[in-house]
């Protein structure tokens, strides 16, 4: 089984739920409250684990209470965090989130101690990037630590994993490094400076095949997702389920997606599996909570007469 390093966020989610979300003003009174970990980097890394990956994660935590729990629950949670970095007196990431009844949310995030995760500091555990096998970013770290990130990946021959989410525009550099680059319509949408409405999805992905990307996955919510390179593409439905909340939905995909790819699976076992685990995930409330176990995965896939193996 491949080895694979997650570098990214770690936050400590305060999720409340509401009927609808509150306009300017206005105060509204919700009608559950609920804390939990979230964070893109530890929702990937937390779903890559609990879905059977060879996983570490390396991010960026305070020295405050959130921190040290933090800490203390990757390493219950049977995490490898060792090589992550603790600063003193910046707080740990948070983020607030609100989750109406439809189970769509809104979210604002405090980067704290995520900022402090810099091009220095993954110099210093380069020997984490040149063990691993797969590499998995996100953008809740600095631009230029992916950067930094991609570029050892790459002098090192590694697969590298990137999410594109919160969106925004990359270096032309940084899309050659990327084997596998996943985004949602948005995100496509922000790197490429085309409009899916316009040219379809086709269009957009072959405009970021064209920008150097060597594999793109364009998740597309309820409708499944999208999968394209050189030599093959895939439409994966999605599952219908009760949604609750979407939070980490596309974590828990990307996470799931590193995991079948570190098994050796085909890219369609692997998408299925990844489509799958998203779907239970919205099934759940909170980030990390409601990332489901491999055998959970693979009992619904059962059902539904889907098998990813």
């Amino acid at each position: 089984m491949k080895k694979i390093l997650v570098i990214g966020s770690s936050n400590t989610d305060l999720i409340a739920s509401v009927k609808n979300f509150p306009v300017a003003g206005e105060t509204i009174e919700g009608t559950s409250y609920m804390q939990a970990m979230g964070g893109k980097g530890a929702n990937q890394a937390m779903a890559a684990h609990k879905l059977g990956g060879n996983v570490s994660f390396i991010t960026s935590l305070g020295d405050d209470s959130n921190g040290i729990h933090a800490l203390a629950y990757y390493k219950k949670e049977g995490l490898e965090v060792s090589s992550s970095l603790i600063v003193e007196n910046i707080p740990s990431g948070t983020a607030m989130i609100l989750v109406d009844e439809r189970g769509e949310n809104c979210i604002v995030i405090s980067p704290g101690a995520n900022q402090k995760l810099s091009p220095f500091y993954i110099h210093k555990v380069e020997g984490k990037i040149k063990e691993a096998d797969i590499l998995v970013m996100q953008m809740e770290i600095p631009y230029e630590t992916v950067k930094a990130v991609c570029a050892l990946s790459t002098k090192y021959n590694k697969q590298i994993i990137l999410n594109v989410a919160p969106a925004r525009t990359l270096d032309e550099e940084i899309l050659k490094d990327v084997d596998v680059l996943v985004v949602n319509e948005t995100e496509a949408e922000t790197i490429s400076g085309e409009k899916i409405e316009l040219i379809g999805k086709d269009g957009v992905i072959d405009k970021l095949l064209s920008m150097g990307a060597t594999t793109v996955v364009l998740t597309l919510g309820t409708k499944g997702c999208f999968f394209k390179n050189e030599t093959e593409s895939l439409d994966i439905p999605a599952f219908t389920v009760d949604a609750k909340d979407t939070t980490a939905a596309g974590d828990t995909f990307c996470g799931a997606l590193a995991a079948e790819i570190g098994k050796g699976h085909s890219w369609k076992e692997a998408l299925i599996f990844a489509t799958a685990a998203s779907a239970l995930c919205v099934t759940k409330m909170g980030a990390q909570p409601s990332i489901p176990a491999e055998v959970e995965v693979n009992t619904f896939l059962n059902s539904k007469k889907f098998t990813s193996n």
